[in-house]
């Protein structure tokens, strides 16, 4: 049996929801960067590092994004894929091991949809697809990881064109299967954090240069759709009109911005869909 099917039982405790972090504190004061030519994972970039526990070395939850190829490239020095890499990869284990019991690795992984070390996380996040293009292998392997009990958190693209372009690739993975956008009342905006709205958080950029929480004329509204397997079960979340990444990456750069994106809105999101992944 893969080992993507322990998913629940990662979740031993019961996740018990407390307060974010202050911006005061060390992690908060450290200003957030983008991604370099080439990354060392080892380079913790001023986050703190904790122990796994010895008996659970492989039973924890890991943090996985996807690099796929695009218009921008495949490569570390720059890519769609990479976007808010590595700050938010580093910045959402450590709030979701402070934040919750789940046992949480402290190292991110960078992970190809054909890499076959994949079935091994049961958890997957894949930024900016509004000009990504699967290869038909990709397609094939993102297809059978869905179905065979895997997650998949898509973040960060905004308007009808790309929207448009993410619609078009997911029909590639799924002709008989449309996205459902999820309404308020769904349990995923309310398993930890109680949710009383639609979380939409724009890039620290935007928000400095405009004041809004959207990005794009025509991006105004958002959205969070899902695909289903024939059981019912959530394969796919998908986060359109917003930047959760950017919430997770950005969070020591702006006291305002921390409050009211990070803490109030990107942190609390992606915490409910990581705990309702990981248990249904």
């Amino acid at each position: 049996m893969m080992q993507i099917m322990r998913k629940k039982s990662v979740l031993a405790l019961i996740l018990i929801p407390v307060l974010l972090m202050t911006l005061g504190e060390s992690l908060a004061q450290r200003r957030g960067r983008r991604y370099q030519d080439w990354i060392d994972p080892a380079d913790r970039r001023g986050i703190p590092n904790w122990e796994r526990d010895q008996h659970f070395q492989k039973d924890v939850f890991t943090f996985v994004r996807i690099r796929y190829e695009s218009g921008y490239g495949r490569g570390w020095g720059g890519g769609g894929w990479a976007t808010d890499f590595p700050d938010s990869d580093l910045n959402f284990p450590y709030r979701l091991q402070q934040l919750t019991s789940l046992r949480v690795d402290p190292q991110y992984k960078v992970l190809e949809l054909t890499d076959p070390d994949l079935f091994n996380y049961p958890f997957i996040y894949l930024i900016e697809p509004g000009r990504m293009v699967l290869r038909d292998d990709e397609v094939r392997a993102l297809r059978r990881y869905l179905l065979n009990g895997g997650f998949l958190m898509v973040d960060d693209f905004w308007g009808e064109d790309e929207w448009a372009n993410l619609e078009q690739e997911l029909n590639r993975v799924f002709p008989d299967r449309k996205p459902q956008e999820l309404p308020l009342e769904h349990p995923i905006f309310h398993c930890v954090y109680d949710l009383k709205e639609k979380p939409q958080v724009p890039s620290i950029h935007a928000w400095l240069g405009s004041g809004m929480s959207y990005e794009r004329w025509d991006a105004d509204t958002v959205h969070y759709r899902a695909l289903f397997d024939d059981k019912g079960r959530m394969m796919a979340i998908i986060c359109h009109n917003t930047d959760l990444g950017d919430g997770w990456e950005r969070e020591g750069e702006n006291v305002e911005y921390f409050r009211e994106y990070s803490e109030k809105k990107s942190y609390p999101m992606g915490i409910n869909i990581v705990v309702y992944a990981m248990t249904h």
